[in-house]
């Protein structure tokens, strides 16, 4: 059965077939790497360097491509995964890494050795040290007589940087289409200059065979591994060895390093601390043991920094005195459960409203947790760039919706269409007192979040957070993924205040509203909640992309690009829409770039 964890409103409880038994078959997917040097240009060593002997005596397969991350000015995590060729030889494999200033590596400038251990899933991760700022290198993994393909990164500026260009994604789901978005931003990374990627969450999705936008897995040869949800790590360690077995991918991660957090997929739909909407105790388990698995997993299979607690991956990356990019966690660390429409509706179907606003206004709903709140206060109080970016998940705009819309989604024929409601808002302004008791109600009706999983769910935590970037007086560049759809927000406190401003990147795959409303035109939607939502500048409801954020001293400007379609390997780019804004307390607003 599909789900559609997405959006608010629509609550699935069905659960899928009890799981398999764990099949702890290693695959080896050497075409994928092979098809990443490829695709992102660079050069492709052979992935066995002996002879017919060596290579049946302990040949190593450099399964996953190569990957960077979490760059800075000095240093840059580099991951690989290493496998005996053999399947049967499950010994670690000791490595060699090398770093050049060159592609032919004729100029090394670090090297060392690393160990791919059967306990890490094969996965290796080596901090290269001593690097310099803003400096593009390749890298390379060596063993048992195999060479991997070579991967590019750069180190974060230092000092006076005069520009910084961001490509960002969210929502990568393996079964509902192609990578093409990866792909396309592969393509790019010389031409547009990217100096890292951003992931912003829901790199993998959790659901099994028939989940959530599977209707085409079949067709497209993308049907998930394991065939099952994932809840124990042998599961998400087979879910991130599938989606990393995908060349796109693996070009992008060779292209260029990437900065990574974690949304609820790859755990659970709708997960907080400590539960998710998708996860059943009875029959999968305490949520704190999947939690761990899915962490372990996450760290294993991405090149991201590890620290003292696996389970925290907040943390800041500075571009010189241009930009300050504050990583945060909005789903796992301190997040409160969230609220649900169906708590609060009566049986005629109307919400029951001094309730939810009470509860909405309670001060002890957290979305960031107190160690993490207090971490991002120091670091942007303490940072003198020019641009205070947040790097997290979830929508920070004020999205609200007339009720009856919200609830025509929930249930059909119980309110009105976007459709419907511009009809009936037209016609009040035409001949107002043509209007029916009953449109007249529907026009008089209150606006509520369209989304309770998004900080409107959580309305006090961004006040605070929207109250210390005021305090601080800070340019506040908010970047968000979740919702699959491109949103462009001006951020305004509760007293209507211009604080900041919100880009929101589109899917790489996974489906949109146009999934759900499937009666609205997409570009008719999107100028209708561009009307009914006032905050809002601009909106994508139907297409999938990734943003450029490119900041310079006098502006911070997002791109988007969309791709015609993730259901062909052969697609055309679309450009989207440009939107900035400008430093200083009177311009934190969004214009057309």
């Amino acid at each position: 059965m599909n789900k559609t964890p997405w959006h608010p409103l629509i609550r699935n409880d069905e659960r899928e077939a009890p799981a398999e038994p764990i099949d702890h078959t290693r695959r080896h997917l050497v075409r994928g790497a092979l098809a990443a040097g490829a695709l992102a240009g660079l050069p492709l060593a052979g992935c066995s360097g002996g002879g017919e002997g060596e290579a049946a005596a302990g040949a190593v397969v450099f399964s996953h491509g190569v990957a960077s991350g979490d760059p800075l000015s000095d240093r840059v995590i580099l991951w690989t995964r290493a496998l005996a060729q053999d399947a049967a030889d499950l010994r670690d494999v000791p490595l060699s890494w090398e770093v050049a200033s060159d592609p032919g590596f004729t100029a090394l400038v670090a090297s060392g050795g690393a160990t791919a251990r059967a306990a890490a899933d094969f996965c290796v991760k080596v901090d290269a040290i001593g690097l310099k700022p803003g400096t593009r290198y390749w890298y390379r993994f060596k063993a048992g007589g195999a060479t991997s393909v070579a991967g590019r990164t750069k180190t974060l500026p230092a000092g006076d940087v005069s520009r910084v260009t961001l490509a960002v994604f969210s929502c990568s789901n393996y079964p509902a289409g192609y990578f093409n978005v990866y792909a396309e931003a592969a393509k790019r990374v010389d031409a547009e200059g990217y100096d890292a990627a951003l992931h912003l969450g829901d790199y993998i999705y959790e659901y099994g065979p028939d989940g959530y936008a599977s209707s085409e897995a079949q067709s497209l040869g993308r049907v998930v591994e394991p065939a099952r949800e994932t809840v124990a790590l042998e599961d998400y360690r087979r879910r991130y060895a599938q989606y990393r077995s995908d060349a796109d991918l693996q070009a992008l991660h060779a292209a260029l390093p990437m900065i990574a957090v974690w949304d609820d997929h790859e755990f659970a739909n709708d997960a907080w601390k400590d539960g998710a909407q998708n996860h059943q105790p009875a029959a999968e388990g305490e949520f704190a043991a999947r939690k761990a698995a899915a962490a372990q997993a996450w760290r294993e299979w991405l090149p991201v920094r590890d620290g003292a607690d696996p389970l925290t991956i907040h943390r800041g990356f500075d571009f010189g005195t241009l930009l300050s990019l504050h990583m945060l966690d909005t789903r796992m660390a301190g997040r409160d459960r969230q609220l649900d429409y169906s708590d609060y509706l009566s049986a005629s179907g109307q919400v029951d409203r001094a309730r939810f606003e009470t509860d909405m206004a309670r001060p002890d709903r957290s979305l960031l947790g107190a160690a993490q709140q207090q971490w991002l206060q120091g670091r942007m109080q303490a940072s003198a760039a020019t641009w205070q970016v947040l790097g997290q998940q979830v929508l920070m705009g004020r999205m609200l919706i007339p009720a009856p819309i919200l609830l025509n989604v929930r249930v059909p024929g119980s309110g009105v269409t976007v459709s419907q409601f511009a009809a009936i808002a037209a016609k009040a302004q035409r001949d107002p007192n043509s209007l029916t008791p009953q449109e007249q109600a529907v026009l008089g009706a209150p606006r509520i979040p369209y989304n309770l999983d998004a900080w409107d769910g959580y309305p006090v935590a961004r006040e605070q957070m929207l109250g210390m970037a005021r305090q601080f007086d800070r340019n506040l560049v908010v970047l968000a993924g979740d919702t699959h759809n491109a949103w462009a927000n001006n951020l305004r406190d509760a007293s209507d205040m211009p604080v900041g401003v919100e880009f929101a990147v589109a899917s790489v795959s996974s489906p949109g509203i146009e999934r759900v409303l499937t009666g609205e035109d997409p570009r008719q939607l999107a100028a209708s909640l561009t009307q009914l939502i006032e905050p809002l500048a601009f909106a994508d409801t139907s297409r999938r992309g990734y943003m450029v954020v490119t900041a310079t001293p006098a502006e911070c400007r997002c791109d988007w690009v969309f791709v015609s379609t993730v259901l062909s390997r052969e697609y055309e780019v679309v450009p989207g829409p440009s939107w900035r804004t400008l430093p200083g307390a009177g311009q934190r607003r969004l214009m057309p770039a």
